[in-house]
């Protein structure tokens, strides 16, 4: 379970409304399954719930979750229609079968996955539609690899969130209770109008990444100075920085058994 404190430092928004597409696309994957109106939906580890409000727009009845408070808060504010509540999302206390389909856009893959997919399984009636996003692991990033480069690998957990942008992990860890697994791929273009610009993203408004220059004390600066020379080598010749991460938009069926 990540720390709630993590998601709001800085300013989720800041990173949620740049992966809002993917939410759309998590919530076609969804669509494609099974009908959204009048379908009961949840969305998990909801953040302030781009995929919940998506799901809403096309008629289904939508429950968000998510485990800080900060950003459900800001998710009611957003779309007071929905139904938001603060949990845990592998231990959401939701009543069990209740919903045709479980959504999630980049938020499920930072929680341990079996408890996850045991959840998720719980939530859903037969034959439910799980639909998530994850980020692939890439050869080169410069949105994480000057913090391995400064501050060292992160303490494992013995699982990581872009474990679930591995085909044989997501087939894995699906197919003891889901079905029909289908794994569609994608490329996010990060974009900022200067390396200033992201580096005031990074320091002050992206929350994982606040909150590691938060607990990197004397090493601050010089991983300001990596992240900038990262950053650097994405810049054209205006001053635009840019660059892209794969992920994927994975979904299935459930398998009542």
């Amino acid at each position: 379970m990540t720390s709630p404190s993590i998601w709001s430092a800085g300013r989720y928004d800041a990173v949620g409304e740049r992966i809002a597409h993917i939410a759309e696309r998590v919530v076609d994957a969804a669509a494609r399954r099974r009908p959204l109106d009048g379908a009961t939906v949840v969305d998990l580890a909801c953040g302030t719930g781009s995929a919940a409000v998506a799901a809403a727009g096309r008629g289904a009845e939508v429950t968000g979750v998510d485990l800080t408070p900060e950003l459900i808060d800001l998710a009611a504010q957003r779309a007071p229609h929905i139904t938001w509540t603060v949990g845990d999302a592998a231990d959401t206390g939701l009543p069990p079968g209740s919903f045709d389909v479980a959504v999630s856009n980049m938020g499920i893959i930072f929680v341990e996955p079996l408890s996850q997919v045991a959840e998720v399984a719980r939530l859903l009636k037969p034959a439910g539609v799980l639909a998530f996003s994850s980020w692939v692991r890439a050869q080169s990033n410069p949105l994480f690899d000057p913090v391995i480069a400064v501050l060292g690998a992160p303490t494992t957990t013995g699982f990581s969130p872009d474990q679930w942008g591995d085909d044989a992990v997501v087939a894995d860890r699906l197919a003891p209770r889901f079905t029909d697994l289908q794994i569609e791929r994608g490329e996010h273009r990060w974009e900022f109008a200067s390396v200033d610009d992201a580096m005031t993203w990074l320091q002050n408004e992206s929350p994982m990444h606040v909150a590691t220059f938060a607990r990197a004390g004397d090493a601050r600066a010089p991983l300001a100075d990596a992240f900038t020379a990262a950053l650097r080598q994405h810049a054209d010749p205006s001053g635009v920085v840019a660059f892209s991460s794969p992920y994927v938009v994975v979904s299935a069926v459930y398998r009542a058994s």
